[in-house]
């Protein structure tokens, strides 16, 4: 147990002084243009970034067409586990390549700038959802060691700071290291990420619980997560990621 301990506490140490010198090499850059920017994002790329707008769907945040219509398609046709989530941004060409390099080149900075954007534009919304505790969606453990890191995590960490919500990253677990969902049909995902999550924490007691990922796409991963979170306790799941994908 305390060479575990001990393993533990050094891998922490070691992420800690990696989040410096991430730091001190990349200060608050944008994350779009690449250029230093105090404020993290610069005002010149936030006035053509793609912001979520109404109309959106009332349950998952995908923005829809007709104002007339409180769902998108697919949530209009299924049911989920999760009550309903919030994205800043439309996943579009813009914004894709800044979330490839904060999810697969060792980006991490970026995330700083863009958990800020999520409080900022969903601060009031978190504090709406009666919040509790934030979970970041995992990785498998040979997926982490590869990267070296869960950009969900950075973001989920940073959000909790800002908002003084406790983060969990320890009892949502991934079980087995499914294939990526991007190459695959919703169909295809669903069953990907059969039995993908466990809950090794103490119960959750009736509370409200934050999910965060970075991409939202067919909501697979999200539905599957918040279910395992359901089934240990908790009353409602919401999630909140940085980008989402289309809704009709």
């Amino acid at each position: 147990m305390r060479i575990r301990a001990f393993i533990s506490k050094t891998i922490s140490n070691i992420t800690v002084f990696t989040d410096k010198i991430m730091v001190f090499l990349f200060p608050n850059t944008c994350p779009f243009c690449g250029k230093v920017s105090e404020a993290g994002i610069c005002g010149a790329c936030r006035a053509k970034l793609p912001y979520v707008r109404n109309p959106y769907c009332m349950r998952c945040g995908k923005p829809i067409r007709r104002e007339e219509e409180e769902y998108c398609y697919d949530c209009s046709r299924h049911s989920h586990y999760y009550e309903s989530g919030r994205a800043v941004w439309q996943h579009v060409s813009v914004v894709r390549p800044a979330i490839y390099q904060f999810k697969y080149h060792n980006r991490r900075i970026y995330g700083r700038a863009f958990a800020r954007e999520m409080v900022r534009a969903y601060g009031r919304t978190i504090r709406k959802w009666q919040i509790a505790i934030i979970i970041p969606i995992p990785l498998s453990k040979s997926r982490r060691r590869k990267r070296g890191y869960n950009q969900a995590e950075i973001l989920a960490k940073e959000i909790g700071r800002l908002m003084d919500i406790p983060v969990d990253t320890e009892s949502l677990i991934r079980n087995k290291n499914t294939i990526p969902q991007k190459v695959m049909d919703a169909r295809g995902r669903r069953k990907n990420l059969q039995h993908a999550f466990a809950w090794k924490g103490m119960k959750l007691q009736g509370v409200n619980v934050l999910l965060i990922d970075d991409i939202y796409t067919t909501g697979s991963t999200i539905d599957v997560a918040a279910k395992t979170v359901r089934l240990a306790g908790a009353e409602k799941v919401h999630f909140l990621t940085v980008s989402i994908g289309q809704g009709t």
